[in-house]
């Protein structure tokens, strides 16, 4: 099992690493014929359009390559094109500072997002990265449509919503000064099959005696308006209405109130939508049950104010109503009752910029719901972009309040903003090869919910300017079969070779083939390559730096000498399979430096005069010398006495330099050994070893080797304990100290003695006293008993009886 993973894994390995260049190569494996293809292969990529750049071999495409290994092969600055894109801003107005009771500014006098309008020329692989900023204005005009579902069971709420009006334009004159509102209703389709009943029932559609309105699909009852008492009187009017089923209409009402911007009167400001309801809805391929099968088209179908095609088209599906709400940038608030909470949360997910809202069973907290949906939908903005062109990306980058910056999709949005707050947007823009091919395109940026929008140009580099200077028909590419540009011929169609030589119908004959043998061998261009009109054309490989060239391919730049695993030791260049080193440098692989400074001893004589330098290393002549400079000698006279002084320090703490140790001797490898038999022996090392014995202030001898090893380091071995011999004038003193330290201990233990022998006598005594006061009398015990029994047998003593 584990070997499996091993080969899988190693196998893993090369695919990856195979895949990582490959990936990185995208300037070679564009395979590039002219220099347009080069440039859009990839930022990194440029076209060397010097005309004899090419060497023998080299297909037309290998002037298409990174732009460090262009140099490196010979081309010039000057000579590569690598064009890049630009960024230019044509409306660039200033956000508004705008304070509330200030002078009235009309809505499309107010700005919250700059720039307007971008022009960006993108280069493949480029991005082009720009700012947004954006401000939430104070005082910004709001419109507010309410729209209201009028079947029976909302009868309660309506006698609420009768007073909307002027109660909220008092509540939104503290957020703005430019508030109008308008009102909608919607009940059901009136398709005769859907709903199941008579002509009769549609007239009044409530049960019993309740008093009710003909079913409808959706109606404008008014439109927006800054007056507060009309919208009283006019949904006061209002009547309700009947439907069979839970589900309600309401999509249809939502699609027309965002479509039919004229007869709604939305204006280009804050644009509210408030959905009420207690039910359900119905939604794309519900239409059926009424014989609907026509998808909702999603434009305007009102007539006196109402919907007049609710039983031709379906209900629209949710997708269609995200696209037209965004389009018309409403944001829309559901205020639906405790029950339908959960259905609507899942809507409200769909739609981005909307709202949820729980309405109470009578409606009479509309108005603080609208407030606090208002407030929540307003302190987040969301950019969304247009439709791309293919090949185009965006990526968006957030900084928020408090220093907050996101990435990615979270990129798009900051939350938790107030009245005044500037938020920022970096957008980077990317294109990938030439989209559209090369026509200018137009994409527009904005925030969710918000009229304005950043309007950008796309403009693509398709073609290099050394373009605009080719020759059609030019002379250079065989008289005429091509076009020269940019240092290379562009062949027309049907032609093919460098120079446009040869007829695409003529290149695979057995005459062409045979000049691209060498020395009439049978391996067509050495096997390394293609013969294209009897011209080798030599394949490319996955490594851009390694490359094959000559006549027949014979050559390559990677086949060379090796020294340190590097090609040519990394001081010379392969060509054609020889190293070719740079100066002061020689060898097949460039390895032998020439410099002679690394061999220069102390003494400024060339390896001490004692050795030759080959290749910038000393060669010693004399076996005794040693070291980079032939200027160590371990066994020469004077050894023992040079290093005596830091052996000492090191080993022993003690000599001379014990307090400069650190400093000036740390020159030399330390190794403790226990006993002189564990030093090296110079029979053992393959390297001179000097013994040393020296002797310290206090008469002391240490014993130690000193070496340079085969890695030039210096070596020095030392045993760990020093050899310190008495003298004999201070024996006799050791004797009588040690004699007198005898007597004493012995007088004292007799001392001892005796008085342990006093002291048990004395006890012993003691205890015989006591012994005897121990004895008891038998009247002074009271618990005495004798231990003594005496019985007499009563017939003793007497005359036995006559029988």
């Amino acid at each position: 099992m584990d070997l499996k993973l091993l080969l899988i894994s190693t196998l893993l390995g090369v695919f990856c690493y195979s895949n990582a260049q490959k990936e990185g190569n995208e300037c070679i494996n564009a395979n590039a014929k002219y220099c347009g293809e080069c440039i859009q292969a990839g930022a990194k990529c440029g076209w060397c359009k010097d005309p004899d750049f090419l060497k023998q071999g080299e297909t037309v495409s290998t002037r298409c390559d990174e732009l460090q290994s262009l140099i490196k092969r010979g081309c010039s600055d000057a000579m590569i094109e690598n064009p890049h894109g630009e960024q230019k801003t044509l409306k660039n107005k200033t956000v508004t500072n705008r304070r509330k009771g200030a002078e009235k500014l009309r809505p499309e006098d107010i700005t919250q997002i700059q720039p307007q309008k971008l022009s960006l020329t993108l280069r493949s692989g480029e991005p082009q990265t720009f700012n947004l900023k954006f401000k939430r204005a104070e005082d910004y005009p709001i419109d507010l449509y309410y729209l209201m579902d009028l079947s029976y069971s909302m009868k309660d709420d309506l006698e609420n919503v009768k007073n909307l009006g002027t109660s909220l334009m008092l509540e939104m004159s503290k957020i703005t000064s430019d508030f109008r509102i308008g009102f909608g209703s919607f009940v059901e389709k009136t398709v005769m099959p859907y709903i199941s009943t008579t002509p009769a029932k549609l007239l009044n559609p409530c049960t019993g005696d309740q008093n009710c309105t003909s079913p409808f699909s959706y109606k404008n009852v008014l439109k927006l308006t800054s007056n507060g008492k009309n919208f009283n009187t006019l949904v006061g009017q209002q009547q309700i209405s009947g439907n069979l089923d839970s589900p309600e209409g309401g999509f249809d009402a939502i699609m027309q109130v965002a479509v039919c911007g004229d007869h709604i009167g939305w204006r280009n400001v804050t644009r509210l939508l408030v959905f009420s309801t207690d039910a359900g809805f119905h939604f794309a391929g519900d239409g059926k049950l009424g014989g609907i099968v026509l998808p909702n088209d999603g434009k305007c179908h009102l007539e006196n104010n109402v919907y007049t095609m609710s039983h031709y088209y379906d209900y629209p599906s949710i997708a269609h109503l995200v696209q037209k709400l965004s389009d018309n940038n409403i944001q829309t608030i559901f205020a639906v009752t405790e029950e339908f909470q959960p259905v609507y949360q899942e809507l409200k997910n769909l739609i981005p910029k909307s709202a949820v809202g729980t309405l109470s069973a009578n409606s009479s907290n509309v108005i603080n719901l609208i407030i606090d949906a208002y407030n929540s939908l307003s302190s987040e903005v969301i950019l969304e972009n247009s439709k791309l062109p293919e090949g185009v990306t965006l990526a968006y980058t957030s900084r928020c309040k408090n220093g907050v910056v996101s990435e990615g999709e979270s990129g798009r949005k900051c939350s938790n903003i107030s009245i005044g707050d500037e938020v920022m947007f970096s957008i980077s823009v990317t294109s990938k090869g030439c989209p559209k091919q090369g026509k200018p395109e137009i994409i527009k940026i904005k925030p969710l919910g918000f009229t304005e929008e950043v309007e950008i140009t796309l403009n693509f580099i398709c073609e290099c300017e050394c373009n605009k200077d080719g020759i059609k028909n030019s002379q250079l590419c065989h008289f005429g079969n091509g076009t020269y540009e940019c240092g290379a011929c562009k062949c027309n169609e049907g032609r093919v070779g460098r120079q446009c030589e040869c007829s695409s119908n003529d290149v695979a004959t057995e005459d062409m083939d045979r000049t691209c043998r060498k020395d009439n061998g049978t391996d067509i261009c050495s096997n390394n390559g293609d013969c294209v009109c009897g011209t080798c054309e030599c394949k490319k490989r996955d490594n851009p730096e390694e490359r094959y060239s000559g006549q027949y391919c014979e050559c390559d730049n990677f086949n060379c000498d090796r020294s340190g695993n590097k090609l040519c030791g990394g001081h010379g260049r392969c060509e054609c399979r020889v190293c070719i080193c740079d100066p002061m440098w020689t060898g097949s692989a460039c390895d032998c430096s020439l410099d002679n400074s690394t061999c220069m001893a102390s003494n400024k004589q060339i390896c001490n005069g004692r050795g030759t330098c080959e290749c910038g290393t000393c060669k010693c002549t004399d076996p005794k010398f040693q070291g980079p400079t032939c200027e160590t000698c371990p066994t020469c006279p004077g050894v023992c006495t040079e290093h005596k002084e830091c052996v000492q320090c090191r080993a022993f703490g003690t000599g001379e330099k014990k307090d400069t140790c650190e400093r000036d001797c740390s020159y030399f490898n330390l190794i403790k050994v226990k006993d002189r038999d564990k030093l090296p022996q110079p029979n053992d090392a393959s390297y001179p070893v000097m013994h040393c014995k020296e002797r310290d202030a206090n008469d002391c001898w240490f014993y130690y080797t000193y070496a340079v090893n085969n890695n030039t380091e210096k070596e020095v071995h030392v045993v760990d304990t020093l050899d310190c011999p008495a003298g004999p004038d201070i024996i006799p003193i050791v004797a009588g100290v040690v004699a007198g330290i005898v007597l004493i201990g012995l007088a004292l233990l007799l001392i001892w003695k005796l008085l342990m022998i006093i002291h048990d006598r004395r006890e012993f005594a003691k205890f015989e006293k006591e012994k005897m006061n121990a004895k008891w009398d038998t009247q002074e015990n009271p618990i005495y008993k004798s231990p003594i029994n005496q019985f007499q047998n009563p017939s003793y003593g007497r005359k036995a009886a006559v029988l």
